[in-house]
C-alpha cells in the first residue's frame, strides 16, 4: 500500500483517545527530535558566547547572527526535504535518513573547535530539513480532507512536540551545571552529547513503529529503488559544504536574498500546480502565501528567545531563589513548552465548543491573535525594564516568565494552526513542498531574527537602553500586523473557500 498524498480520504486506523493510533506513534518520534532541536537551542548563543568569546559579551553579536542563520537554513531546509519526499523517496525514508544525518551533526559539536561547530551545524540542518517537513505532513495524511478532528490533531501532535521541548532544558541545564568542572561555568558538550542520544532515540521509534502506518508514507508507485536513497544521501553529503560557507561566511546578513528567492520559487510552483486544477485551488494557494507572509513577522520576534531573551535572562534578571539557589538560564526556555502542555488542551476544547456552535475563529483571525499576543509579551519586558529594576540593575524573575506564557498563548494560535491549514489549501501532489513553504515563513522568521538580536546586543553586548528600544520595536511590529490581518481576514475567508 503506497502513501496516500490526497488527503481527502486515509486508512481506517484503529483508535485511541478519539484519534488514529499512529497520531501517538509520530507524536513520540517528534518528542525525542524535538528534545535534540531545542537541547542545542538554549546552550548555542551561550556555548559560542563562552567557548570562543571568553565570556566577552561583545560576542553577543556574533553569536545571534550565528543563530539567526542556523534557524533559518534549519526551517529553508524543508523546502528539499519535502520535494524529496514528495518526489524522490517518500516520506518515510526521508525521516529516516533525515534522522540519521541529525544525530551524526549532534555528535559532531561535541568538538570544542569553530570550524567543527559549524560543520556540526551543518549536519543538523540537512537532516532536520528531510526530517521536519515530512513528519508534520503525515499527520495531515491520518485524517481526511474534511474530518473535523484534523485541527485538533495537529494541536495535540504540537503537544509531542512541546513536552520534548519542556524535557530538553530541564534535562540538560542540570546537566551542564552538574558535569562542569567549576560552579561559575557549564559544561555545553554535554548538551550536544544528550541532543544526539535524543535523536538516535527518535530514529529509532520511528524505525519500529512505521508498520502502524499502514502504508502512509511510503515511496510512491516509481519510487520504490532504494538506490534512490543512497542519491538523497550523496546530495545532503554534496549540500553540507554550501550549508557549512552560508552559515560561516554569510551569516545572517546574506540570507535574506537567498532566502527571498527561494520563497518566490516556492510561490511559483504552488501557483502553477493550482493552475492545473481550478479557480477555488488557485484563491486557496494566495490565501495561503498571504498568511505565510505574516508568519514571517510573528517568527521574527518569536525567535528572541534563543538570543535576546537568552542573553536577557542571563545578565539582566535577578535569578536568585531560596537559600541562594540561581536559577539556571536554560531553564527559562522550559516555560514555553510547559505553558503550552497547560493551555493547548484547554484551548482544544474552546475551538471545539465553538465549532459545535459554528463561532470557531477562522484561520486568518487565528493568526491576528497570535500576532497580538506575541506582541504583549514584549509589553510585559518594557515595562519591567522601565519600572522594575532593582539595585543591582536587574528585573524580578517574574516578568521575563509571563513574557514566555503570553508568547506561548500566541504560537497556539498560530504554529499547530499553521501546519493543518497547509494540508488543507496546499495542492494535493504538493503538499509536502507547501509545507517546506511553511517552514520557509519560520526560515526568514529566523533570519530577521538574528539580525534583531544583534541589533539589540550592539557591538558590546546588550544594555538596558538597547532592550527597551528592542522590546519597543518588537511590541510595535506585532502589535500592527496583528490588526491588519483581522482587518483583512474576511478577504483571506473568501479565498480558502469555506476551508476554516
Amino acid at each position: 500500500m503506497n502513501q496516500t498524498i490526497d488527503a481527502g480520504s486515509a486508512p481506517d486506523y484503529p483508535q485511541l483517545l478519539g484519534h488514529p493510533r499512529p497520531l501517538w506513534m509520530l507524536f513520540m518520534t517528534e518528542f525525542w527530535e524535538r528534545f535534540a532541536y531545542y537541547s542545542v537551542s538554549w546552550a548555542l548563543v551561550l556555548y559560542i558566547v563562552a567557548q570562543f568569546f571568553h565570556g566577552d559579551p561583545a560576542g553577543q553579536g556574533w553569536a545571534a547572527g550565528i543563530y539567526g542563520a542556523y534557524t533559518a537554513l534549519i526551517y529553508a531546509a524543508s523546502i528539499f526535504g519535502g520535494w524529496v519526499a514528495d518526489r524522490v523517496i517518500g516520506y518515510q525514508r526521508s525521516i529516516l535518513l533525515g534522522a540519521a544525518v541529525m544525530a551524526a551533526g549532534l555528535f559532531t559539536l561535541l568538538a570544542p573547535s569553530k570550524p567543527l561547530m559549524m560543520l556540526g551545524l551543518a549536519l543538523v540542518i540537512a537532516g532536520d530539513g528531510l526530517f521536519k517537513p515530512n513528519i508534520s505532513t503525515m499527520v495531515g495524511q491520518l485524517y481526511g480532507r474534511d474530518d473535523p478532528r484534523r485541527d485538533r490533531g495537529f494541536t495535540l501532535f504540537y503537544m509531542g512536540i512541546n513536552a520534548g521541548a519542556f524535557v530538553a532544558p530541564l534535562l540538560t541545564g542540570w546537566m551542564a551545571a552538574a558535569f562542569s568542572d567549576t560552579p561559575m561555568q557549564q559544561n555545553y558538550r554535554v548538551v550536544f552529547a544528550a541532543a544526539g542520544v535524543g535523536m538516535l532515540l527518535s530514529l529509532l521509534w520511528f524505525w519500529f513503529g512505521r508498520r502502524s502506518l499502514k502504508g502512509v508514507g511510503r515511496p510512491l508507485p516509481g519510487m520504490e529503488n532504494r538506490a534512490r536513497v543512497l542519491w538523497v544521501l550523496l546530495g545532503a553529503a554534496l549540500a553540507v559544504p554550501l550549508i557549512y560557507a552560508l552559515l560561516a561566511w554569510v551569516g545572517a546578513d546574506g540570507l535574506q536574498w537567498l532566502l527571498g528567492v527561494l520563497f518566490v520559487g516556492v510561490a511559483a510552483v504552488l501557483i502553477r500546480e493550482a493552475l492545473r486544477h481550478d479557480r477555488v485551488q488557485l484563491h486557496r494557494v494566495i490565501a495561503m502565501l498571504i498568511v505565510f507572509g505574516f508568519s514571517v513577522l510573528f517568527w521574527t520576534f518569536y525567535f528572541q528567545f534563543g538570543t535576546s531573551l537568552n542573553f536577557l535572562a542571563e545578565n539582566w534578571v535577578d535569578r536568585r531563589m531560596f537559600g541562594g539557589w540561581i536559577f539556571p538560564v536554560g531553564w527559562f526556555q522550559s516555560v514555553t513548552p510547559l505553558a503550552i502542555l497547560v493551555f493547548a488542551p484547554l484551548l482544544t476544547l474552546v475551538w471545539g465548543a465553538l465549532a459545535r456552535r459554528d463561532a470557531e475563529p477562522s484561520i486568518p483571525r487565528k493568526f491576528g491573535f497570535g500576532l497580538i499576543f506575541n506582541g504583549l509579551g514584549f509589553v510585559v519586558l518594557v515595562y519591567a525594564l522601565k519600572e522594575l529594576l532593582g539595585p543591582a540593575g536587574l528585573i524580578p524573575f517574574w516578568p521575563l516568565v509571563l513574557c514566555y506564557v503570553m508568547q506561548t498563548l500566541g504560537e497556539l494560535c498560530l504554529s499547530p494552526i499553521g501546519l493543518s491549514m497547509v494540508t488543507k489549501l496546499a495542492p494535493p501532489r504538493f503538499v509536502g513542498l507547501a509545507m517546506g513553504g511553511w517552514f520557509l515563513s519560520l526560515a526568514v522568521g529566523g533570519d530577521f531574527s538574528g539580525l534583531v538580536a544583534r541589533s539589540i546586543s550592539g557591538a558590546h553586548g546588550m544594555t538596558v537602553a538597547s532592550a527597551l528600544s528592542g522590546f519597543g520595536f518588537c511590541f510595535s511590529v506585532l502589535l500592527g500586523s496583528g490588526v491588519l490581518l483581522l482587518l483583512l481576514a474576511p478577504l483571506i475567508n473568501r479565498l480558502m473557500h469555506g476551508v476554516r
